[in-house]
């Protein structure tokens, strides 16, 4: 009676229904507010997923049939979820909501075991708002949220090791990690952080032997998803492209981007992200600061510091920042703010029951209220598009749900199409193999020593496969054009076009106006914009 009189409470004497219902409430409201945003079109990033989601469907292996620089999880991942739901951008944002669910409950675990129910609830309710924030473009599938719930359940089995079964746990703990790795490479930083933790736990619980028998498993454990990877590349002969695309190039990606464009990157995206929920970020930098005065934070204090400092260097890493890397940061920073509730409630404790009740539940309340509230036209647009345009300007994405349509309507199921221009989503869309392996732009206009190769490659793809539709994409952000870039490709699409090619399809892209869609013998007319997307048919 008096054990489970024990677990029938928790802090502050609350009953476990309490934090279960705030869970379930903070759930409900997540699937609510997604539910809102399942149709809204694919982006590039998702688009590239997606086709590559496709193409092993058909029976393809990434880096052979397509080449980018991701490890390939996610494009098994999107694979897995396509199977299940269908292939549509509201399969895919249904795919996002389950993991998303799924990261919440482990933040929440996670805020329990580090510190009390207080910390788990404000924190998965931090986590639910941060993940979905338009300024990391948390809406997206992209690669980070497949990365984060695998990594968080390592991490989680990580703040478990003194329970008494230390070795599960640090094997769980490498495998789950290696797991986030395969996802994306920016996952290594937490790698390095599990590696780093479990040598330091050892020799301060135990003896360097332990130590040193405890870091070889959890080594060991951490690299098999990798070497897997690996070795089933290497059976289907795919590990030369593979590991060119993913290391090599991967490489010079990273470093193309000099030391001052980088700070200025880092500079803006800090500010957009703090300045998109500033409640809670606030809470968050209070929780940074409760191991001085809160002597329950600061028995965890070496681990969340470990694991926020790792979260940093995973969005750092290379000299690039996007958007979408800051979700990387968003479970250690909600984890920061469950810290700085639980804090506050127990030094509200002094102050009477009704008072800590109140800082326990209500400042989470406002926290997220003013949050959603900020965040009220990105979570409730007019329309699909108009939140696409709103995030994304002037980019395709609405305007390549049309285009694939159109292709599918008026081509054979295997038939091959090619897009000049970074919009692998049209191929996903159209759900028509490319006629080339290169479905992005950029590394082609990068300054690297493999960009004029890169050019001759797809060149001679094309030639090769003399696909019956082109699709042109004109606009800037497709291309991201330097001074310095090759300049092989451009020139021979205006040869090949004006020999071979007659336009069937236009996609205009005026500002403020809807879109205007051209067909046939309509689309052969001079845009009014400078923003377009034109379709061309093969005269032979």
């Amino acid at each position: 009676m008096a054990l489970s009189a024990t677990r029938a409470r928790t802090d502050g004497g609350h009953a476990v229904w309490g934090p279960r219902l705030a869970l379930a409430t903070i759930i409900v409201l997540t699937v609510v507010l997604r539910t809102g945003l399942l149709s809204v079109p694919l982006e590039r990033d998702e688009g590239e997923y997606a086709y590559m989601g496709q193409l092993i469907l058909r029976g393809e292996i990434p880096y052979v049939a397509a080449h980018n620089m991701k490890l390939p999880g996610v494009y098994y991942g999107y694979a897995a979820i396509l199977a299940v739901f269908g292939q549509s951008e509201t399969a895919i944002r249904l795919g996002l909501l389950l993991i998303n669910v799924a990261t919440i409950v482990v933040v929440y675990r996670l805020g329990r075991t580090l510190v009390d129910e207080t910390a788990g609830v404000s924190a998965a309710a931090a986590y639910a708002l941060l993940s979905l924030s338009h300024a990391t473009l948390g809406l997206t599938a992209n690669a980070e949220h497949f990365v984060i719930l695998p990594m968080l359940a390592g991490v989680l089995a990580l703040a478990r090791l003194d329970d008494g079964r230390r070795y599960r746990h640090v094997a769980m703990a490498g495998v789950l990690l290696g797991i986030a790795y395969v996802m994306k490479q920016h996952a290594a930083a937490f790698v390095a952080f599990g590696a780093l933790w479990v040598v330091v736990d050892a020799v301060r619980r135990r003896s360097l032997r332990d130590a040193f028998v405890e870091t070889l498993a959890f080594a060991a454990a951490a690299l098999a998803p990798f070497a897997l990877v690996c070795l089933l590349m290497y059976a289907a002969g795919a590990f030369e492209p593979f590991w060119f695309w993913t290391f090599t190039y991967a490489r010079e990606y990273v470093t193309i981007l000099p030391l001052g464009g980088a700070l200025g990157e880092l500079r803006r995206d800090v500010a957009w992200t703090t300045g998109s929920a500033p409640a809670l970020w606030l809470l968050a930098a209070l929780g940074a600061t409760a191991a001085w005065w809160d002597p329950r934070a600061r028995r965890r204090a070496g681990f969340v510091a470990a694991f926020t400092l790792a979260s940093c260097v995973a969005v750092a890493t290379g000299t690039r920042f996007t958007e979408h890397y800051f979700l990387l940061l968003m479970p250690a920073v909600s984890v920061l703010v469950g810290l700085a509730v639980s804090a506050l409630a127990r030094a509200a404790e002094s102050a009477g029951p009704a008072i800590a009740t109140s800082v326990r539940v209500g400042l989470p309340i406002v926290a997220v209220a003013l949050t959603i509230a900020q965040e009220r036209p990105f979570l409730f647009p007019t329309s699909p598009v108009a939140l696409s345009r709103v995030l994304y300007g002037k980019n395709p994405f609405p305007e390549a749900v049309e285009i694939g349509r159109w292709l599918r309507e008026h081509t054979a199921p295997d038939e091959k199409i090619a897009v000049i221009g970074s919009e692998p989503e049209i191929y996903f869309y159209a759900q028509r193999p490319a006629a080339t392996t290169y479905i992005y732009m950029y590394p082609m206009m990068e300054p690297h020593p493999f960009a004029r190769r890169m050019q001759e490659d797809m060149i001679a793809e094309l030639e090769r496969a003399r696909p019956r539709y082109l699709v042109v994409v004109n606009v800037d952000w497709s291309w991201s054009r330097r001074a310095e870039s090759v300049d092989l490709l451009l020139p021979w699409v205006e040869r090949t076009l004006n020999t071979d090619y007659d336009q069937v399809g236009l996609a205009e892209i005026v500002p403020g106006e809807e879109t205007v869609y051209r067909w046939d013998a309509a689309a052969d007319v001079p845009p009014r914009s400078r923003y377009f997307v034109a379709i061309f048919r093969r005269r032979s």
